[in-house]
């Protein structure tokens, strides 16, 4: 099926966001239970805790007795409330990762404490549309904190001034609110989104499915059952083993029934380019070891090409680290998501 659809649902009483793109899942979130770590996003006001001598950190003390790690401790005080606002998915056994630089995130803004100014999305280049969110961030921000800054996101272009205000105001009021509530015990103060504000807030599509029945409209559930074997075909007949292990992400690439000498490098760049999206539906992350198929050294710059390509969108939170001694590739993706097969069991 041509074009693309986001549907909403939920999978063991659990809120899940599928986004369809050409019938093919293009991306998927499913939220956790309530054992799970707190969510990127989430706002906590804790508490000053000891200091990491030799890390260059601290760890601070959250609600219920979890702990946070903070990078950095430059004027930290021990047994002092602050707020702080987790970075990514922290690892089983570990303090959750948090930064004390507070972003609250809508689907039209980013209102940024301590980081004032007016910014407009570059991918937004017509000179009249720029002028009228220029204005519409000024009127929004008129009242502001002069501390307090503003980014307007790509998904203003062509939204109305009333949606786009209404977004800004929401997001400013709210950030005055967590900014000025620093005082007392650890708390959660905001949480991070749920599946179906992220498919709002970040997602777009030609239609947008919240039915009852969307994801049984949208064979979102057969979607998924491709996405949860760790074999993923490529185009031109290969394919790749996808696995978590403990410590990392493991990629073997295959060519499959292919033994010319370019199956490899034809292999290899099928996977370069469905990589991104292969590891965003199954919510992999961190340290990603790919085993390529075998290809000449004077093919790797036109795989790297490739794989920058698709990684393009995802911006910092993915490093391509390079080659290994032994011929892998190495890539390094932050942790914003519990993976899928852990969440549905």
């Amino acid at each position: 099926m041509k074009g693309s659809v986001i549907a909403l649902g939920e999978i063991n009483g659990n809120r899940a966001a599928a986004l369809i793109r050409d019938g093919k899942l293009d991306d998927f979130v499913v939220d956790a239970d309530d054992t799970a770590a707190p969510a990127p996003g989430s706002i906590f006001r804790a508490k000053g805790g000891r200091l990491l001598k030799g890390m260059g950190g601290a760890l601070l003390d959250l609600p219920d007795g979890e702990q946070a790690y903070l990078r950095g401790s430059k004027g930290l005080k021990p047994g002092a409330p602050m707020l702080v606002q987790v970075t990514h998915i922290a690892e089983e056994g570990k303090a959750v990762p948090v930064t004390t630089r507070l972003l609250f995130k809508s689907k039209y803004c980013i209102v940024t404490p301590d980081a004032p100014g007016l910014n407009i999305s570059r991918a937004i280049k017509d000179e009249d549309e720029l002028l009228r969110l220029h204005d519409l961030a000024s009127a929004g921000m008129e009242e502001a904190d002069e501390a307090f800054g503003v980014i307007l996101r790509s998904a203003c272009e062509g939204a109305s001034d009333d949606d786009i205000l209404e977004d800004i105001t929401a997001m400013r009021n709210l950030a005055e609110a967590v900014t000025a509530d620093v005082a007392g015990d650890p708390e959660l103060l905001v949480s991070g989104p749920d599946a179906w504000e992220t498919a709002w807030r970040d997602w777009s599509a030609d239609i947008f499915d919240d039915s009852e029945d969307a994801f049984e409209n949208h064979g979102v559930m057969e979607l998924i059952g491709g996405i949860r074997a760790i074999k993923a075909p490529l185009t031109g007949g290969a394919f790749a083993y996808i696995e978590q292990t403990r410590a990392m992400v493991t990629v073997d690439v295959n060519t499959g029934g292919a033994f010319s000498p370019a199956a490899g490098t034809k292999a290899n760049i099928a996977l370069a380019r469905d990589l991104s999206r292969q590891l965003r539906v199954r919510g992999l992350a961190g340290q990603i070891i790919l085993d390529l198929a075998p290809m000449p050294k004077k093919e790797r710059r036109q795989f790297e090409q490739a794989l920058k390509a698709g990684f393009k969108a995802e911006g910092g939170d993915v490093v391509l680290a390079g080659w290994t001694p032994l011929g892998n590739f190495e890539i390094q993706k932050k942790r914003t998501r519990l993976p899928v097969a852990q969440v549905i069991r």
